[in-house]
């Protein structure tokens, strides 16, 4: 009787295999980078607007957390790589719509909006997917220099790409940008489509899951909440977002505020972190991280946030905010690719879609949470409680000195104690602490036997 499990193998798999999915990737993301920089500068050209812009991250972002549950089931569903495809296929697309419409002169901001929903539904598919399809790809060992080269592939862009765009726009225009982003989707796809991705064994767990596509797409959220460890370590995550957030929130106004609105400033310490985040990623893949990997979430977010987040609202230069700067993305890649590993080796394969999709969900509540809590503090608590004879002026303004951007600086070393002090927590609850010890790894949960009957979709 043949096994269900069984698969004809085609192309390389394993580490080469996602490396070589990796390369197609970075091309791609870097090039979209290029892309996304040459359309802030065309729309705001266009009409001068900051809302204008904003409107393109609701048209993205809002069909993104939609969409985000239903994804995560049919990235359990379907093949993986088809997934992955699908989420560049989509992205190919808007870009190819924005190609022609540029071409023939009649490029309008409803174009872009549209265009930002489409990418938002493909990239609704892609982070589940490619998480899904490294726990079978690569041996769980590896599983945080894996991490460690995706954290690569989101920080580089940020680096190199406006430098690139900057460059050749001149040279080959708007069109000559979105040309390039369009040749580099079929790179990613023919990278994809020559790799050996294995399709997860089924297990018992996941046939737990099965149903129609609304329960299954609750089971994701209905498995976490009842893993203690698992729902703590979210629980970590939800809190620390929250009070990082609103440290990125502040950081723009708060530096602008205390150098008289000094744009290269700024931009340096934006450059800054960007090189911390890819010298991160850079670090992860080629240590891995610790052994035990909580210790890479716990005292990621302590040193991220203490000295990082703390730091930053306390210097009043780019003396401070330099290390700062790079000390808050540098562990910000130690904290996601450990927390990766562990639900990457946790988390069955076949029910992975579901439940990181879950994951990000509930870590993304506090993105539209965050800047208007941190907005409203700094503008109606903190700054006033340190002008001139305010109420914290002679508590607070010894750490943080006077003038504008103090009452910010001082919320942001706030906000950092208490980001620092979420990961701390982790230490004291023995759910979380032995997260790694209380649960299996995937591989040693029970497998469904071949010819057993699996449970259909409906």
């Amino acid at each position: 009787m043949s096994n269900p499990n069984m698969e004809k193998r085609s192309g390389p798999g394993g580490m080469r295999g996602f490396l070589i999915v990796w390369l197609g990737q970075i091309v791609s993301v870097l090039a979209s980078g290029m892309t996304q920089f040459a359309l802030t500068l065309w729309v705001y050209e266009q009409t001068g607007s900051a809302m204008a812009l904003a409107g393109m991250q609701v048209a993205f972002i809002t069909p993104f957390l939609l969409m985000s549950p239903i994804a995560g089931v049919w990235v359990d569903r379907y093949d993986r790589k088809l997934m992955m495809m699908v989420s560049d296929v989509v992205a190919g697309i808007g870009s190819l719509v924005v190609f022609v419409a540029f071409s023939l002169g009649v490029l309008e901001f409803w174009h872009l909006y549209l265009v930002s929903a489409l990418i938002g539904i493909g990239n609704t598919f892609q982070w589940p997917a490619y998480s899904a399809a490294i726990s079978t790809m690569v041996p769980k060992e590896q599983y945080g220099r894996a991490n460690g080269l995706m954290s690569v592939m989101e920080a580089g862009p940020g680096v190199f790409a406006p430098i690139l765009a900057g460059a050749l726009l001149p040279l080959i225009g708007f069109n000559g940008i979105l040309l390039i982003d369009m040749v580099t989707f079929l790179f990613a796809i023919g990278a994809l489509l020559v790799v050996y991705i294995p399709s997860p064994e089924k297990t018992v767990e996941g046939q737990k899951a099965g149903g129609n596509i609304w329960r299954e797409a609750w089971y994701g959220f209905q498995y976490i909440f009842e893993r203690r460890s698992l729902l703590g370590l979210q629980l970590i995550f939800l809190f620390g977002n929250l009070f990082s957030g609103m440290v990125f929130t502040l950081m723009a106004p708060m530096i602008l505020a205390r150098t008289n609105t000094n744009e290269l400033v700024f931009g340096t310490v934006q450059s800054v972190m960007a090189i911390g985040g890819l010298a991160g990623g850079i670090l992860m893949s080629v240590w891995g991280g610790f052994k035990r990997r909580v210790h890479g979430v716990l005292l990621g977010w302590m040193f991220s946030s203490y000295f990082g987040a703390v730091l930053m609202g306390i210097g009043q230069s780019l003396t401070l905010w330099i290390p700062a700067g790079i000390l808050i993305t540098v562990f910000a890649a130690l904290i996601n690719t450990s927390n990766q590993a562990i639900w990457q080796s946790k988390v069955a394969p076949d029910i992975q879609g579901r439940v990181f999709s879950a994951r990000r969900l509930i870590a993304w509540t506090t993105q539209p949470i965050a800047p208007l809590i941190a907005g409203a503090l700094a503008d109606f608590v903190m700054e006033p409680a340190m002008a001139a004879g305010g109420s914290l002026t002679g508590i607070f303004s010894g750490l943080v000195g006077s003038g504008p951007g103090v009452g910010m600086g001082l919320l942001m070393v706030f906000c950092g104690l208490a980001a620092g002090t979420v990961g701390l927590s982790g230490y004291f609850i023995p759910g979380i602490r032995n997260a790694e010890d209380l649960l299996p790894d995937h591989d040693q949960l029970e497998k469904v036997k071949a010819g057993e009957a699996a449970v259909e979709p409906a």
